[in-house]
């Protein structure tokens, strides 16, 4: 009997060690405030892992750049003062060049070719290129198609955007897609209401869900839907911590975050046709059919300009280019 006992006692403690998950607290930063795409999938991703680890995994969001800009939260996860962080791609673009290439205009038909090259092994190449700057690349969640807003004119080609001021986000990508287009790029750090009803900048370009939830509809009459670039977030964690974690851990982390992705997009494409019907009600006007073809041709050069030519940079830009034909 007292072997018996024993034996029992070693298997039940064999079992719990193999499945235990060392308790910590995992602190995930975002620039954006509650209700904001970023804060979906963070809000999902501490969901799902708070349940799957049975609590010994805890994660506090820290939200409306409480922590400073997408820059500074990067910076900080690289210094794993913060373990994790959905940032939008375009801040990227200064630790790495490689992310550059999503950011490429006029690169995506639709949502299905998103989702198969990122989530496929061109998206994976992006992840790995990463950790050449201390990030961990998990996945990506989404921004959305961008669309321009001004306060001026309404655009319905090229020709209109000449000297209009527009807000970019801190990317080199961003700011010679604008200039080429005829604007006066503005790069400027979140959040930029103020900066627009003051008449500082004339516009700005971000997805429908922005225009909604930071309530541009009551500082930007224009807006047209161009869709120039699809706007990603990268979901990443801090390369000096992961690699402390135990490979159980780690693939909890990656599983969890994934599947906040994941729910994260489709949330945000379900709401898209609802965000455009409220935008219209709220009063902005609404050029649906600019002329893309005008739009396309007036970039289509960048592929060949100084920020792709790095030989990693534009190897992968040819690979993507190819794979959305």
């Amino acid at each position: 009997m007292k072997k018996l006992l024993a034996l029992l006692t070693m298997v039940t403690l064999i079992s719990f060690s193999g499945s235990a998950i060392a308790a910590m607290e995992i602190k995930l930063g975002v620039v954006t405030k509650p209700g904001s795409a970023q804060n979906i999938a963070a809000e999902k991703f501490k969901e799902l892992i708070e349940q799957r680890s049975n609590g010994d995994i805890k994660v506090q969001i820290f939200h409306s750049a409480s922590l400073g800009n997408e820059t500074e939260i990067l910076q900080q996860v690289q210094m794993n003062t913060v373990q994790m962080a959905i940032v939008t791609g375009g801040p990227f673009d200064t630790f790495d060049p490689m992310a550059r290439v999503i950011n490429y205009p006029f690169l995506f038909k639709d949502h299905a070719q998103v989702d198969k090259i990122l989530d496929g092994p061109l998206g994976a190449e992006l992840l790995k290129s990463l950790e050449g700057s201390s990030f961990k690349g998990l996945c990506f969640s989404e921004n959305g198609f961008r669309n321009l807003t001004n306060n001026r004119r309404p655009v319905k080609s090229p020709k209109d955007i000449k000297g209009l001021k527009i807000r970019t986000m801190a990317s080199a990508i961003h700011k010679t897609i604008w200039q080429t287009l005829g604007a006066n790029p503005t790069p400027m750090p979140w959040p930029i209401y103020t900066e627009l009803e003051q008449g500082v900048i004339d516009g700005q370009e971000n997805p429908l869900w922005v225009m909604e939830v930071y309530k541009f509809y009551e500082i930007q009459k224009y807006m047209t839907l161009t869709r120039h670039v699809y706007s990603y977030h990268i979901d990443v964690a801090s390369l000096q911590w992961w690699k402390t974690l135990d490979a159980k851990t780690q693939k909890m982390i990656q599983k969890a975050m994934y599947g906040a992705a994941v729910f994260q997009r489709k949330d945000n494409r379900s709401k898209n046709a609802g965000r455009l019907k409220f935008l219209k009600e709220k009063g902005m006007q609404v050029e649906e059919n600019p002329d893309i073809g005008a739009f396309r041709a007036k970039v289509s050069g960048l592929k060949d300009m100084d920020i792709y030519k790095n030989p990693k940079v534009q190897a992968l830009l040819v690979k993507i280019l190819d794979a959305t034909k």
